[in-house]
């Protein structure tokens, strides 16, 4: 009897290592197998497999674990993205989607040709999009975007500029493709655009090309 429950137990101790062999095994070969599925979607072309080969890293990373900051920097690190949102389907997808900054003038710098997105972020290009006025001299990008907030707060048509010059100073002038130029001064800005606009609407039937707001309480007109 004694030999019997022995043999028994021998029996299932090699039974036990058998098995959990096995399912060791099968558990290595599942986590070899499983790759996580990356969607993104807002970008095309060169911009997509770029950002999609800079997130390769996520394929073998546990979700439960993802470095957000990273993920974060590695998609603002696209001039292109504007606003994005990442969901995470777990246990094995991450779906970002991508909304597009979009081009609002052409800028040149040491001889090279930048577009300059909505997100304030520069983008190397090779051709000059007329539909786009160009900036010329050096500026910061939030004097930038504070001149088009006045001008769009006042109906001021912002596909009416050629180009806009900027000085040193932090001054602006801004030529419009109907050849008017308007020189605005550092401060003031909101009423001295409004005042163009006041302008513009009385002389409706004189086509002027200089309207100059660089000296308090006086406007030198030409026509």
């Amino acid at each position: 009897m004694h030999q019997r429950k022995s043999k028994k137990i021998l029996i299932y101790f090699f039974l036990f290592i058998l098995v959990g062999t096995l399912n060791q095994k099968n558990f290595e070969k599942n986590k070899v197998i499983t790759k996580n599925e990356i969607k993104i979607t807002g970008l095309e072309g060169k911009n997509y497999y770029q950002l999609k080969e800079s997130l390769n890293y996520l394929k073998t990373d546990n979700l439960l674990f993802l470095n957000k900051p990273k993920l974060i920097e590695i998609i603002n690190s696209n001039s292109l993205v504007h606003n994005f949102s990442v969901f995470i389907k777990y246990p094995s997808t991450i779906d970002i989607k991508i909304s597009k900054a979009k081009f609002l003038a052409t800028i040149k710098k040491n001889e090279e040709y930048f577009l300059l997105g909505s997100n304030g972020k520069f983008t190397k290009t090779y051709e000059i999009q007329s539909s786009l006025p160009i900036i010329f001299g050096d500026f910061e990008v939030k004097e930038f975007f504070e001149l088009k907030k006045i001008l769009d707060d006042n109906n001021f048509e912002y596909k009416q500029i050629k180009r806009l010059l900027s000085y040193k100073t932090g001054r602006w002038d801004i030529e419009t493709h109907s050849g008017l130029i308007i020189k605005l001064p550092k401060d003031r800005l909101e009423n001295s655009v409004r005042l163009v606009l006041k302008v513009l609407e009385i002389n409706k039937t004189n086509k002027i090309k200089l309207i100059d707001l660089r000296q308090n309480n006086q406007v030198i007109i030409n026509d």
